[in-house]
């Protein structure tokens, strides 16, 4: 059945929507969103659904509001599940009254979702309460669109006063409260990109605000707070005081692995850009795994040497004849990440090396019985050939299981490019793959001048082969090491935080 839902999108941070606006996403065939609503949000949306933005594009007008409302008209009457996706809440100064009208005019099925307006959003994240025992209890929410229409000695008696759309008409704005009786020293902030990684801040007496505002640069979308709980900013401000806030760091991983590192990057107040340079796929030819599983119980050892290589071996081995009953009595994983994903199968690992690379797994299986051993090598396709053959050199027999492959995926020289117009702060390297590919996508010009974070030695060295200098570099070998990395050389060389411009495509 078809009907349309007016979702408030937040202010800014894709985690902010409601649980039920992200449910709505997902079930969308029509998803009609502003210029201004993170990208993320709109890849909710399955990948049959129609993606149409609809808000303004700069300064020029993409569609006019009654378009827009034929837009959810036409499609309603199609019979498809419509979100109609807004910045901040649908209902303040976001034009939903005028499109729930219209709807209910033609008929329609709606509901409307709220969302956190763009001042609550501000107010939290610079550390600006909007009300407070020892200072306001009465808000007003204004526009700045309509300067000379306003009874600006009534808006100026309020205690807090929060202006939307505040940029262009700033001046006369200031220029009219201050003549209706505002205080000129009454504390003023204006912010940009609230709740984002780009979120700027500029505080001032209500007379300086324009002209701060101007020095810096700020552009819309602004959004302007007065009144005395502005002087709390200084104390409050966690937002900005996140070990990495502003940081744009490029995260180079698989696609299905890279979430959780954006995640955690986010939660230090890093602009997280997920630009997957390396694509995990299933083998054409899965002969010579197959021939292992089938004489998994001839083995000594089986050696994992990533958690890619768990899954796809496990994959296969369900296909098989065999199953959990036949591996080798011993199981040995390259790093703590390959060891979880075994243990997630209810298996337990005999040993894991100190240092999570191939060399450690040499130096590790170097105190064990290993001669005469057989050992059955899953990993990928393509990979170094040190691990087997420093286990022959111990003496074992050793063969060598191919699991997946990986190339590099549609689309990336696209995605690449378009991430890299601004250049990020950092680009994490995962892998010797992660380097090369990134490499053949860019190439050593775009990546001047960025800070390149490296997983471990043999990533650095892949890295330094091309001529790329690597600033930091994990210890222990893990995507925690390797942030931890980047947390400490940010400690050790701090500087301004932040962008004048808005996000890129994933801040």
């Amino acid at each position: 059945m078809s009907k349309v839902y007016l979702v408030g999108a937040g202010p800014g941070d894709p985690e902010l929507i409601t649980v039920k606006g992200r449910k709505l996403l997902a079930a969308a065939d029509a998803v009609l969103y502003d210029g201004l609503v993170h990208p993320a949000l709109v890849e909710l949306a399955p990948s049959h659904a129609e993606r149409l933005r609809v808000g303004k594009k700069g300064s020029e007008r993409l569609y006019t509001q009654e378009e827009i409302i034929e837009l959810l008209i036409e499609r309603a009457r199609q019979g498809k599940t419509v979100v109609r996706l807004k910045g901040g809440d649908p209902f303040i100064f976001g034009r939903g009254g005028e499109e729930a009208e219209a709807l209910a005019e033609a008929g329609i099925d709606f509901e409307v979702v709220p969302g956190v307006t763009a001042p609550l959003g501000a107010a939290a994240y610079c550390g600006v309460p909007l009300t407070h025992r020892e200072h306001t209890s009465v808000v007003t929410f204004l526009t700045g669109h309509d300067v000379a229409r306003m009874d600006w000695e009534k808006v100026g008696a309020a205690q807090t006063l929060v202006l939307f759309m505040a940029w262009t008409h700033l001046e006369a704005i200031v220029g009219r409260l201050i003549a209706a009786g505002k205080p000129p020293e009454t504390p003023a902030l204006a912010v940009r990109w609230a709740t984002c990684p780009t979120q700027r801040t500029v505080t001032a007496p209500l007379a300086e605000l324009a002209a701060q505002v101007a020095a810096a640069g700020m552009k819309p979308p602004l959004t302007v707070i007065l009144g005395e709980v502005v002087r709390l900013h200084e104390k409050l401000n966690w937002f900005e005081r996140l070990p990495l806030f502003g940081r744009r760091i490029v995260i180079t991983r698989a696609a299905e692995q890279a979430a959780a590192v954006a995640e955690r990057l986010r939660s230090l107040g890093a602009a997280a850009i997920e630009l997957p340079v390396i694509a995990v796929r299933p083998l054409e030819d899965y002969s010579v795994l197959d021939e292992a599983i089938r004489r998994l119980p001839d083995y000594d050892w089986l050696v994992f040497t990533s958690a890619n290589g768990v899954r796809f071996f496990f994959e296969r081995l369900d296909c098989s004849a065999r199953d959990v009953r036949a591996l080798p009595a011993k199981i040995c994983a390259i790093g703590p990440a390959t060891r979880r994903a075994l243990e997630a199968f209810h298996l337990k690992v005999d040993l894991v090396p100190d240092e999570y690379v191939a060399e450690g797994l040499v130096r590790a299986f170097s105190s064990e019985p290993i001669s005469g051993k057989r050992v059955l090598v899953a990993r990928a396709e393509t990979a170094r050939e040190l691990l087997p053959e420093e286990l022959r050199r111990l003496g074992a027999s050793v063969d060598v299981a191919p699991a997946y492959r990986t190339l590099i995926p549609e689309q990336a020289a696209k995605r690449a490019r378009a991430v890299f117009e601004t250049k990020p702060d950092w680009v994490l390297l995962t892998s010797s793959s992660t380097v090369n590919n990134l490499f053949t996508l860019l190439g050593r010009d775009a990546l001047e001048g960025v800070k390149l974070a490296s997983i471990g030695p043999v990533t650095s060295a892949s890295a330094r082969e091309l001529g790329l200098a690597v600033a930091v570099e994990a210890k222990p070998y893990t995507i925690d090491g390797l942030i931890e990395a980047i947390l400490h050389a940010e400690r050790s060389n701090p500087t301004a935080r932040g962008r004048p411009g808005g996000p890129s495509l994933d801040e």
